[in-house]
C-alpha cells in the first residue's frame, strides 16, 4: 500500500511512534553506527571503496558542514519516505532493496561499491521498518551514514580544491 492508502493522508505513526520513539532513535543511532563500520571496513580492504570516495569527493567538490548537515538530511528523509514508506508496501521487502540499489550506482567498477553498500544498507534499513513499523529508525540511521560519508568526502575535496590556486593567489594563470 501507498503512503496514506486510499485515505489520501499521510498517518503520523508512519514517521513516529510516539510511546517508544526513544527506542527508534537509539535503534537508528546503532543500526547507522554499523553501517559506518561496514563502510570502514570497505574502504579498509577495498582501493575501489577509497577510489569511489575520491571520485564523489571530487564530483560534490568541498561542502561546508551546514551543506553536508542538509544533503544528509534530505537525501536520508526523502529516500526513506519514499522507499520505506510508499515502496515497501506495495513492493516488499527485497524487491524495494533491488531498486535502491540499483539507483545507488555509475559508472565504473569502484561504483559498484556503493551499489553494493546500498544493498546492505536497504536491507537494513527495510528491516527496521519491519520491524519497528515507523520510519525514525530508518531515517536516523540514513541520515548519519549520509552525513558521516559526506563528511568523510570533505578532506579529499578541499585538498583538491587547496592544490589548485584560485585568481589571484601565486601559482594562479
Amino acid at each position: 500500500m501507498w503512503i496514506g492508502g486510499r485515505e489520501g493522508s499521510i498517518p503520523l505513526g508512519l514517521f513516529v511512534d510516539p510511546a517508544d520513539w526513544w527506542l527508534d532513535l537509539a535503534v537508528g543511532l546503532g543500526a547507522g553506527a554499523l553501517l559506518i563500520g561496514v563502510w570502514h571496513l570497505m574502504r579498509r580492504l577495498s582501493g575501489r571503496a577509497r577510489e569511489l570516495e575520491h571520485r564523489l569527493g571530487r564530483l560534490l567538490g568541498p561542502l561546508e558542514p551546514v551543506e553536508i548537515l542538509a544533503l544528509a538530511l534530505l537525501s536520508g528523509f526523502a529516500e526513506e519516505l519514499f522507499f520505506r514508506g510508499a515502496m515497501q508496501g506495495s513492493w516488499g521487502w527485497l524487491p524495494t532493496t533491488v531498486l535502491f540499489a540499483l539507483i545507488h550506482t555509475g559508472p565504473g567498477p569502484a561504483y559498484r561499491m556503493w551499489t553494493l553498500f546500498a544493498a546492505l544498507a536497504g536491507l537494513v534499513l527495510g528491516g527496521l521498518m519491519l520491524w519497528r513499523e515507523c520510519l525514525l529508525a530508518p531515517v536516523v540511521a540514513h541520515v548519519l551514514v549520509n552525513g558521516v560519508n559526506l563528511g568523510r568526502l570533505e578532506p579529499a575535496a578541499q585538498g583538491a580544491a587547496r592544490s589548485s590556486p584560485g585568481p589571484g593567489q601565486p601559482g594562479a594563470p
